[in-house]
């Protein structure tokens, strides 16, 4: 024993740092152990507390020492300092000692820690689930404190040096091992400590059924059933286990062939999800059949709809029926049969077959942990996300208890299943979600439905007693979108449509009732929720915009109901416009139904706008060898191009081109074309135009063919033509060339984009040559330009001059020779 303590002493000296560094503490100290857990009497441990009382060390694993408190606890004598050591590398060589003396130790050991107590010294030493006590010196034995109650007296071996402080255990209670800690002859499930001191549970195996007197026996001639209800699954053998998130997950597969997998979804809270559809798969060796049951009572087989009545359709291997209860697929292959029924709310699996069936899935097994069996089928990961909801201080967790508890009453006292798992799922779900569209009676209805499989002795009388109604799917053939499910209007009532918790959260937050507007170049639409509208009592078809002929339209799938209008029927929108933004504004509203002064109706105004913003458009310099200049617009919603172009004659047809000769006082003419905008929503509007003698539109030498949308009056050869009316305008005049300079001409023009309202973009000019004005314009300037080279042959006496003030003379008009 000595020699032992001296080899622990003298690695203790040699390993510096936090593991293998001797301690000197002389008050209450608080220690990581992490590195060496200690699991003492079933409860495994990462911190120490170190005490000193006036009469005591003790050192505890739940919190500094209470003589009066509730802790795991070694009591000792005081007698000095006390010293530390912590060794997370044992020499196995040196334990064998305490395995010799202590038999009942199984496992290897891992690490150990020394404590000095200046007259004596001893070592707790981890052996993975189990702990050994080693006592040196002299034979003093510390209270060994359980929840604060001293334990019987651990093994002791060779004059109380050695002590084994494993155990279990199990509601509070400590087992030793190979001590029985629980036994049900109903489930067959017995809970015992292992002589490794592990709790471990042993009921019967996958293929065999409890008889409810602790004999289990062969599933294959008794039956099995599996029950999904609401986010609860109890398995074949009566374990219980509950779905948390909205995932698909693998129910019961039993390979190669056979496979039922089940989706979960929240309702109206964020917290709470349940059996939302189930899709069974049968891999045949000619074909695969994918059947899936989905709320409503639909059927989709291989992903097309198939209709059901009363009679049993057969095909691809399987029965399919359908009655006011729910639907029910049938499959019988080599070695076993199995039923899959669904009714929205509750799925049961009813498989017989013979011994030895390998069942997986959380039906083969729900203690299983539900990563083991979540499935990827939509491809997402955020079905897995955790949320939280308000407290609902309308349930009574109690009450609801006591009625879940019915299924140990009389009415149910023939059933040979389990009710424990099932009432343990009701009370649970229930305790967190109000007691709704039948809720209660589903989980009641469920264990009679088992019972019925699972044995002839079906339960009698309940109903009445438990006031449920009789069996039926309350939601038969409606159907409802992907982010609603279906309920009761009031308890035993009408159904409806109502939003998922988490799909409408996102509104409620805000209160609104639908997404945003949709703005587009040329319409507006405006999406609400049908759900949140009849949450708010609001019927859709009772709603307009300001033009009572514009109504919403409801898809009839996603149950949204979307009002719009275009530039072709504005539906009473007003168009405003200021500086560079145009504005559209519009309401949803209730249709004027009262009669007689008065209106059984909530009034409703739900206004919208959007604003769009006109674009830039970049000067650019055009000759007219090139024949024309294009300048390609994307801004916000806006994308079209803007073409300038050249022609000799007045119908357009003749293009200048790079051949062309243009003379002096030859008329030309000029389009301006927007390609890709509503021409009944805006126009395209010349505000001025004028000519330059260098590429810049800024330089100081120009002459003005347009200005303020007219044509300048000093200059009688302008005329301009369909100004402001539509996407395309056109302008002539004469062309000139500046006295003194090159025979290159730039023009460049400054264009708005106008808003129609009642022809306010077209502008009355003065004189003879006149078009209306310009005066709603939108947008900021857009500015093209071009340039020309004139070939001229003329007599000075024919010119009439205007004399420009920067340039000098400027040739006007010319008579050709």
């Amino acid at each position: 024993m000595l020699r032992l303590l001296l080899l622990f002493l003298s690695a203790a000296m040699l390993l510096p740092g936090a593991a293998g560094q001797l301690s000197l503490f002389t008050m209450n100290t608080k220690v990581d152990i992490s590195s060496c857990p200690i699991t003492y009497f079933g409860q495994k441990y990462e911190q120490l507390y170190l005490n000193f009382t006036s009469e005591n060390f003790v050192l505890c694993f739940t919190g500094f020492y209470e003589p009066q408190g509730r802790g795991d606890c070694l009591v000792m004598p005081k007698t000095g300092n006390a010293y530390f050591f912590l060794e997370t590398v044992p020499n196995y060589a040196q334990l064998q000692d305490i395995v010799q003396n202590l038999p009942s130790i199984k496992n290897t050991g891992e690490c150990y820690m020394t404590f000095m107590i200046s007259a004596y010294t001893f070592l707790l030493v981890n052996f993975g689930s189990q702990t050994a006590f080693m006592n040196s010196d002299q034979p003093l034995f510390p209270d060994f404190l359980v929840d604060g109650n001293k334990v019987f007296t651990p093994s002791v071996a060779n004059q109380q040096a050695y002590a084994d402080l494993s155990g279990c255990r199990s509601s509070g209670v400590l087992f030793r091992p190979g001590d029985v800690v629980s036994s049900d002859p109903i489930t067959c499930t017995t809970l015992t400590c292992s002589q490794s001191a592990v709790l471990q549970k042993t009921s019967c195996g996958t293929t065999e059924r409890c008889q409810g007197n602790g004999v289990c026996s062969s599933a294959s001639s008794l039956g099995s059933v599996c029950t999904v209800t609401g986010p609860a699954v109890v398995d074949f053998q009566s374990q219980q286990n509950s779905v948390k998130d909205r995932c698909w997950y693998s129910l019961l597969r039993i390979p190669p062939d056979f496979q039922v997998l089940a989706h979960f979804q929240e309702r109206r809270r964020k917290d709470v999800s349940f059996l939302d559809g189930v899709t069974l798969r049968l891999n045949g060796s000619t074909s695969a059949v994918d059947i899936q049951l989905k709320q409503g009572g639909r059927v989709l087989l291989n992903g097309s709809p198939l209709t059901l009545s009363g009679s049993v359709q057969t095909g691809h291997g399987v029965k399919l029926s359908k009655d006011q209860t729910g639907v029910t697929v049938q499959a019988s292959l080599s070695d076993f049969s199995a039923s899959v029924f669904f009714d929205g709310s509750t799925a049961q699996i009813h498989l017989k077959g013979s011994d030895g069936l390998p069942l997986q899935g959380l039906c083969g097994n729900a203690s299983r942990s539900l990563s083991e069996e979540r499935l990827s089928e939509d491809g997402s990961t955020s079905c897995e996300a955790q949320y939280t909801d308000a407290t609902d201080t309308t349930t009574s967790c109690t009450k609801m208890a006591e009625r879940c508890t019915l299924l140990k009453e009389a009415s149910f006292s023939s059933c040979g299943v389990d009710p424990k798992p099932y009432m343990a799922a009701c009370t649970d779900t229930l305790c967190r979600y109000s007691d709704l569209d039948g809720l209660s009676c589903r989980f009641l209805e469920a264990y009679a439905r088992a019972c019925s499989l699972q044995s002839s002795a079906a339960p009698e009388d309940w109903r009445s007693k438990a006031q449920c109604s009789p069996p039926g799917a309350i939601c038969q053939d409606r159907t409802c979108s992907d982010h609603e499910f279906c309920g009761e209007k009031t308890a035993g009532g009408e159904t409806r449509c109502f939003c998922r918790a988490i799909f409408a959260s996102k509104y409620r937050q805000t209160n609104s009732l639908g997404d945003p507007p949709v703005c587009r170049q040329s319409s507006t639409s405006l999406s609400l929720v049908g759900c949140l509208l009849e949450d708010k009592g609001i019927d859709y078809s009772v709603l307009q915009l300001k033009d009572p002929t514009c109504r919403g339209q409801m898809d009839q799938q996603t149950h949204m109901v979307t009002f719009s209008f275009n530039s072709t029927d504005l539906c009473g929108t007003e168009v405003t416009t200021n500086n560079s933004q145009t504005i559209y504004k519009n309401t949803i509203m209730t249709q004027n139904l009262s009669s007689g002064g008065i209106t059984r109706q909530d009034q409703v105004y739900i206004g919208f706008s959007c604003v769009e913003t006109q674009p830039d458009i970049q000067t650019v310099a055009f000759r007219i060898k090139d024949s024309s200049v294009v300048q390609f617009i994307s801004s916000g919603p806006w994308n079209y191009s803007l073409t300038m172009k050249a022609y000799t004659d007045a119908n357009r047809t003749q293009a200048v081109a790079s051949n062309t000769e243009v003379r002096l006082n030859q008329k030309i003419w000029v389009e301006l074309d927007a390609d890709g905008l509503d021409e009944s929503l805006v126009a395209v509007v010349m505000d001025s135009c004028w000519a330059t003698d260098q590429e810049s539109a800024s330089a100081s030498c120009k002459h003005y063919l347009i200005e303020n949308g007219c044509p300048n009056p000093e200059d009688q050869t302008v005329s301009v033509e369909a100004n402001g009316k539509g996407t395309s305008n056109y302008f002539s005049f004469n062309m000139f060339q500046f006295t003194g300079s090159s025979a290159q001409v730039y023009l460049h023009c400054k264009l708005q984009l106008c808003i129609k309202q009642e022809n306010t973009c077209v502008k009355t000019c003065g004189g003879t040559r006149s078009f209306r004005s310009v005066r709603s314009q939108s947008g900021a300037a857009a500015f093209i330009s071009m340039a020309w080279t004139a070939y001229v042959r003329l007599s000075v006496k024919d010119l009439k001059l205007h004399e420009d003030p920067v340039c000098g003379p400027v040739l006007i008009q010319t008579r050709v020779l």
